[in-house]
């Protein structure tokens, strides 16, 4: 197919983080439409965006004329569309531990820490910082601590979340780890996610998703 992808896209957004990812281990070359998620307000909340994403989140990703929204779902249609470099094993058993993993992160760890639930504390209740940040820390660890459990004693886990190449688990576990890292949370008590990040992390296409390389990114974040 070659109809042009966009990306609509904020640097921190971990969810779009997640979609860099997949695009790159794709090797799908793709334009990014940059979506501030915090100036003027938020320009996720301007009618021009949600024509394109009635949520108001990022990522979009559109191909041709179709907007395909929610992060799991792009990776998904750019392993169904594009199946070279898959990014879900061929055994169905193995291709549901994976979904399982990536939503501890997508579906438990990621909406209770995302910057709409913050900004609510934040704006109507008036949590302070640090205590925002606790909420933040809290949440991850509760989801870190049994994804350990389940990457360590696994018998599938590999150099990565499964096996040796690279899956939407792994698109899932990076960029959380990274707001980890983010919010102060202590990763010693994670060896084998960290172990599988810094894999990840030696490999291109997730080094070229980091935030900090990312078009948008502030000048001071990228240095």
């Amino acid at each position: 197919m070659s109809e042009q992808l966009r990306l609509y896209s904020y640097w921190r957004s971990s969810a779009a983080y997640r979609v860099r990812i997949g695009l790159n281990l794709k090797g799908l070359r793709y334009e990014t439409a940059p979506v501030h998620l915090v100036r003027d307000g938020g320009e996720q909340h301007s009618p021009q965006f949600r024509e394109t994403s009635p949520q108001g989140l990022v990522p979009v990703l559109q191909h041709g004329n179709r907007m395909i929204r929610q992060s799991m779902a792009i990776l998904e249609y750019l392993d169904e569309t594009w199946p070279d470099a898959p990014l879900l094993p061929t055994v169905s058993r193995d291709r549901a531990r994976v979904r399982a993993l990536a939503q501890i992160v997508g579906c438990d760890i990621h909406p209770l820490n995302n910057l709409r639930v913050l900004q609510y504390f934040e704006n109507t209740w008036g949590v302070p910082q640090a205590e925002r940040d606790e909420w933040v820390r809290h949440w991850i660890d509760q989801g870190f601590a049994p994804l350990e459990e389940m990457l360590a004693g696994h018998v599938s886990t590999g150099e990565f979340c499964e096996g040796d190449v690279p899956t939407i688990a792994d698109c899932c576990l990076v960029p959380q780890v990274y707001n980890a890292r983010r919010f102060g949370l202590d990763l010693t008590r994670y060896p084998t996610i960290a172990r599988i990040e810094a894999a990840c992390l030696a490999l291109p296409a997730f080094d070229a998703a980091r935030p900090e390389r990312q078009p948008d990114c502030p000048q001071a974040a990228a240095s």
